[in-house]
């Protein structure tokens, strides 16, 4: 620092990062700077014309300097930081706007960034340029035992071959690209980089032990990201990131920065037309003319964003126009990513992202499982529920693929867990060989080889559930406002009692966390349901003022209910003529049919079969069936092992979509099960009654406004921890009372659990009678009850 200037310390900050970009010649009182170039410290219009107080500034950066930087700022921390950074800036924009801020609006969501760990990204270059890598020695011959015998008492002609393979080997690799087209800030460049460098000091190691010395290939790593490192990113700050890691993991004194700007570039990977895409149009064949010169890219790996199309519907309309074989309206942005991965890829090249693993089975994934029917795939590792992204429930999958036609079988990996310290040996271990024939354009299950044997079989001997059921499977009902048309018992009965001509608009109301198996609780809730068209029914075409005098005068109590909730009602979209209406639904009447019910997501099967016209919320759905044997079915081992292997795992648990959740196969049921489900019926309901007895009881007589966890399943607890759990509640009994309840206690446990084993014998009856019903063998049994 140059003592005595007293210019802002900020000014004297730009003054310097002016000499490491351009340099400074020393003098007697000044020393030399040498100039880094690259970029890095160029000027910046934006950051020159800040004012930082001097305060301020000397405080913060005296604290920086005392932080170890060489062992704790890597790519992964700048990548979290970047991520992090995202929002907390959009986060005070909005504070000084005095707006408020929505994450899942924020640009990390909306441009889907999601920093890749380490682990992940490791595995991918490995398996990508790793493989190429050892293809390449082998077909020249290499052999590394052949190094480790050294130079001594050996022919020079054999060294001289030994070199040459080396020599050979780094001509090809120099020669390598590789190519992230969503490159973030950096992370799979930066493994890229480190795995060449890696196999550049192997080949130095293997040379200095058949020539002697230490022998080291000068300036390697400029020339790694000169010649074999590229990315593309929309996001300008992504880009000078990515710059920023890679320069640190090759910063070295007194050696000029690599200017990055011609291989990491700021654009638009799916679009090249500029009338489409304005100034972000990407031409990959001009940007990266010599790449292309040579055929394109050899490896292309990254983890592309995840945003769905309908999301971004400008964007949309433009990647619509540009043609993509997997386009799809209902889509999302990696699947288009994949397609222009394979374009920008040489013959033989090498694919592999990491993305959702929605497209196996979702409807906009048909046409991205039929493009890469025409590729050779690789690998599929399907991580199913487990999270590896921070902050983000994204259900990932690694596939690897080459740009050349498909082989008979590839590898499929379906893990359980997800570790740094065990992946490799996790996916390795887990990986089975699949037929390539064996997958077509449809949904693609993905599970282990003999849970796939086992589900062709069943496909190809009985009907889907979809077809079994004639394609009806409809859901609950919408109100567009719950705390309107979702009234409680008590408020019906005063509804009826102020008016009997209310009962005909109230029906029992099922909410999806009432439910258990088989059984048909009863409802806490009503449905006050007037339907689309039916005042216009009654009196014909009218403005709103005179039909809702007409409902004073004929439902007085029904309007008397509704009136509060007017404005809220109106903001509706989705209603009918009137606000106090439902909006319009054909199947409203089913609900008051014999039918099936379920809820649409489950951590264990539960379905239960309702003759008492139950309606429900949008979280459960009704299939209008009388089998009573296919709630038998649904609720069995055999249906859980279906249900996972059809339906999207999410939160250990399986989301029943219907589509999916269609697909599983029904054998052929002519009540083979129905004494079985009755008496499941009939078990469950006294089991209920019997809990729910004791509770209400216990609530009532010492006015209880609520049970603890505990108490509602006071069936699995002793009698002492009963009354410990009474007394956590206020209620302390005499001696006498003690006596009294503990008789009675005992009694109602006593016939709980008798009930429950009722239960658990009939469960492995039905389960038996299921697994004869699909024709299972001994061994397919004990698949079925391994995966449970």
């Amino acid at each position: 620092m140059d003592f005595g200037d007293e210019r802002p310390l900020y000014n004297l900050f730009k003054q310097y990062f002016q000499y490491l970009d351009t340099g400074r010649k020393g003098t007697q009182s000044r020393a030399e700077i040498y100039a880094y170039n690259g970029g890095l410290f160029q000027p910046d219009s934006v950051l020159d014309g800040l004012e930082i107080d001097d305060d301020l500034l000397y405080r913060h950066t005296l604290k920086l300097t005392k932080y170890d930087f060489e062992s704790q700022v890597g790519v992964n921390i700048l990548g979290h930081i970047f991520e992090n950074s995202l929002n907390e800036i959009e986060g005070v924009n909005a504070e000084i706007e005095g707006t408020e801020f929505d994450k899942q609006k924020s640009k990390r969501k909306k441009d889907g960034v999601y920093y890749t760990p380490k682990y992940i990204t490791k595995y991918i270059v490995e398996n990508t340029v790793g493989k190429l890598c050892d293809e390449k020695k082998t077909e020249l011959g290499f052999k590394e035992e052949e190094y480790f015998k050294g130079r001594t008492n050996r022919p020079k002609k054999k060294l001289a071959e030994l070199v040459k393979v080396l020599d050979d080997y780094r001509n090809w690799l120099i020669h390598l690209t590789i190519c992230d087209p969503a490159c973030g800030s950096g992370a799979f460049l930066n493994q890229a980089l480190d795995f060449l460098i890696k196999e550049h000091r192997y080949i130095d190691e293997l040379k200095a032990k058949v020539l002697g010395g230490g022998l080291i290939f000068a300036d390697i790593e400029n020339t790694i990201l000169e010649n074999n490192i590229y990315g593309v990113d929309l996001n300008e700050e992504s880009v000078e990131i990515a710059k920023l890691s890679l320069w640190l993991r090759t910063a070295q004194p007194r050696r000029k920065l690599n200017d990055l700007s011609s291989n990491i570039k700021c654009g638009n990977s799916l679009i090249e037309d500029k009338k489409v895409a304005g100034d972000k149009a990407f031409n990959w064949q001009h940007e990266f003319s010599t790449v292309f010169a040579d055929g394109g890219f050899d490896v292309v790996i990254g983890n592309p964003p995840y945003v769905k199309l309908e999301a971004i519907k400008d964007a949309s309309l433009k990647l619509e126009k540009v043609g993509f074989e997997t386009f799809d309206k209902r889509g999302d942005l990696y699947v288009l990513f994949v397609e222009k991965g394979f374009q920008i890829l040489k013959p033989f090249g090498q694919l592999s992202f990491i993305m959702p693993n929605k497209w196996l089975q979702a409807g906009y994934g048909k046409s991205l499982r039929k493009y890469l029917l025409t590729k050779r795939l690789k690998q599929l590792i399907d991580f199913g529920d487990i999270q590896i992204f921070q902050g983000a429930t994204t259900y990932p999958l690694i596939f690897v693929a080459e740009n050349t036609t498909p082989a008979k079988e590839f590898d499929v990996a379906v893990l359980k867990s997800a570790t740094a310290s065990d992946f490799q040996t996790n996916v390795t271990l887990s990986f089975e060989s699949y037929k390539t024939k064996g997958f077509d354009e449809k949904t693609w299950v993905i599970s282990s080889k003999k849970d796939k044997e086992l589900l062709v079989r069943l496909e190809s001997v009985f009907k889907s559930l979809q077809e079994f059921t004639e394609g009806r499977a409809l859901r609950g009902v919408l109100t567009g406002l719950t705390e309107a048309f979702l009234i409680s018992e008590e408020v019906k009965d005063q509804m009826i009692k102020d008016d009997f001509k209310a009962e005909q608009f109230l029906f029992p109301f099922l909410l999806g966390r009432e439910v258990q198996p088989y059984t048909s609780p009863i409802p806490k809730n009503y449905l006050l349901l007037l339907e689309k068209g039916f005042t216009k029914s009654q009196i014909g075409d009218c403005d709103e003022e005179t039909a809702w005098e007409w409902m004073i005068q004929t439902y007085p109590s029904i309007s008397k209910w509704l009136a509060p909730f007017k404005t809220k009602a109106k903001k509706r979209t989705d209603k009918g003529d009137f606000w106090w209406e439902l909006r319009a639904c054909e199947y409203y009447s089913d609900f008051q049919k014999v039918k099936i019910m379920y809820q649409k997501f489950q951590i264990k099967p539960c379905f239960i079969f309702d003759e008492n016209g139950l309606y429900c919320n949008d979280s459960m759905w009704i299939i209008p069936s009388e089998n009573r044997s296919l709630v038998g079915v649904l609720n069995s081992k055999m249906g859980w092992w279906l249900i996972t292997k059809y339906c999207t795992q999410i939160q250990n648990g399986c989301q029943l979509i219907w589509k999916y959740f269609g697909r599983i196969p029904i054998p052929d049921l002519n009540g083979e099960l129905d004494d079985s489900v009755n008496s499941m019926i009939a078990l469950t309901k006294a089991l209920n009654e019997s809990l729910t007895g004791l509770s209400d009881l216990v609530q009532s007589k010492f006015g209880l406004e609520k049970l603890s966890r505990k108490l509602q399943n006071w069936h699995q607890l002793e009698f002492a921890s009963f009354l410990k759990e009474l007394k956590k509640q206020k209620v302390n009994l005499t001696l006498k009372e003690e006596s009294e309840w503990l008789t009675y206690f005992e009694e109602n446990k006593k016939k709980a659990q008798e009930l429950q084993n009722q239960i658990h014998r009939t469960e492995k009856e039905i389960d038996q009678m299921v697994y004869g019903l699909y024709g299972l063998t001994e061994e397919e049994i004990k698949i079925v009850e391994r995966r449970q």
